[in-house]
């Protein structure tokens, strides 16, 4: 690759280190980043077999930044800050954990190999993870959670211990998992992939490197024959300019498929409130729900007192054809949750306001309703944006990677107090 001095706009300083497909830079403007800058070479067998392909790098590039534009979008800690250039990204400075951590949805590959008698194609749920150590000269031995923490690690200050690698390990198959859901929207099935994490100067553990398609197995429609990741070049005996460009056709249709994702933005959670009084307790569900990335709106009207635009106004957000959920937010004798259940078949959440007194008294209206009724019932603001979210996280992997990052969120909160406890 030729001398580069400066790339989108940044001077670049000292290599920090080049592998087979990258060369790594730092950045003197910018503190604590560097910049990844992608080869056209693709390599296979640790570099046993090696290409040049034209174009190899913007399409690496494009797809790695459409990746964790992903990943970031639903709150995952990465080192990924921004493209800057056709074929190279601006990222966090880390030091590299040198392990691999592979999720598999399904059995093939190495895994057949290195475990026989089990039938390509056998289902892991949850998720099978195996950790690989990073040793070319020896073929990335797979090695298991105990090894890695006997080999206490110490990466940017940090000590590589039991947290560290749970946390990894869980990150690992929920960054698998948001992908799975990403890729079922495109009719793939995502088969296996491969990340690697780091540690920045602030001590910080984040998704680190680069995730392209030399990172996955991906089968449109879940067929094997259909192939467009890295294993179709690792399965050429012999590599013709005929077959590199094949390959580099099938990046490109990667690249497409992420161009062509639906915006997970159709959807609505309707707040309803019965009166002025009770738009403090919708604002906190509105908070909570925009956390979850939920889009909201807040409507007042009175199932006693105004039925006919109650039910106008259920009817106007049926009409918009989105995923949608009702939030009745009425309080003493609640009509509102149950006469909106009672005139739609999408679900209708009640969540009354008031002090812990009124409730005791007030909250039979709600959960008492009449029979053929399906509205439930919650008295927390969290709660009822929480049950929204799961009803529309079966339409949008943005909102239902969130809450997935949610159980992250409770292992970190409670592993990183144990983890000070115990020191």
């Amino acid at each position: 690759m030729a001398n580069v001095k400066e790339v989108g706009g940044y001077k670049l300083g000292n290599l920090i280190i080049e592998g087979k497909t990258k060369q790594v830079f730092d950045v003197p403007s910018v503190n604590g980043h560097c910049i990844l800058l992608s080869k056209d070479r693709i390599t296979a067998g640790d570099g046993a077999k090696a290409h040049d392909l034209v174009g190899k790098s913007v399409i690496s590039n494009k797809t790695n930044g459409k990746v964790f534009e992903i990943l970031n979008s639903v709150g995952l800690k990465t080192a990924f800050v921004k493209s800057v250039a056709d074929n190279a990204f601006l990222s966090k400075k880390c030091e590299m954990i040198p392990i691999e951590w592979v999720t598999r949805r399904l059995a093939t590959g190495s895994f057949l190999r290195r475990n026989p008698g089990v039938k390509e194609g056998y289902r892991f749920s949850p998720p099978k993870h195996e950790t690989f150590f990073k040793d070319d000269a020896n073929h990335d031995p797979q090695w298991s959670e105990e090894q890695i923490i006997s080999a206490e690690f110490k990466v940017n200050g940090v000590v590589i211990g039991k947290y560290e690698v749970e946390w990894m390990t869980k990150t690992s198959i929920l960054v698998f998992e948001v992908l799975e859901k990403v890729w079922q929207t495109r009719n793939c099935a995502l088969i296996d992939m491969k990340i690697e994490f780091g540690v920045d100067s602030t001590g910080e553990l984040m998704v680190a490197d680069v995730i392209d398609s030399d990172s996955w197995r991906l089968w449109p429609s879940g067929d094997k024959r259909l192939m467009v990741d890295k294993q179709v070049y690792r399965n050429l005996s012999q590599v013709t300019d005929k077959d590199l460009d094949a390959v580099k056709r099938n990046f490109e249709w990667v690249v497409d498929q992420l161009d062509h994702l639906i915006p997970p933005n159709n959807h609505l959670v309707v707040i309803v409130i019965a009166s002025m009084g009770d738009k403090d307790h919708a604002a906190k569900i509105q908070k909570y729900c925009a956390e979850l990335g939920l889009i909201t709106e807040i409507r007042v009207t009175s199932a006693h007192k105004t039925t006919e635009s109650t039910l106008d106004i259920v009817s106007h957000y049926e009409g918009l054809g989105v995923p949608l959920v009702f939030i009745a937010v009425a309080g003493r004798s609640n009509g509102l949750g149950p006469v909106i259940s009672g005139n739609t078949d999408y679900p209708v959440i009640n969540c009354p306001p008031g002090s812990r007194d009124d409730l005791s008294r007030d909250i039979w209206s709600s959960v008492n309703v009449p029979s053929g009724l399906g509205c439930t019932t919650v008295i927390y603001p969290e709660s009822a944006a929480l049950a929204a979210a799961q009803s529309i996280a079966m339409h949008n992997y943005i909102v239902w990677s969130k809450l997935r990052l949610r159980r992250l969120g409770f292992f970190e909160v409670l592993g990183k107090a144990d983890k000070t406890m115990r020191n």
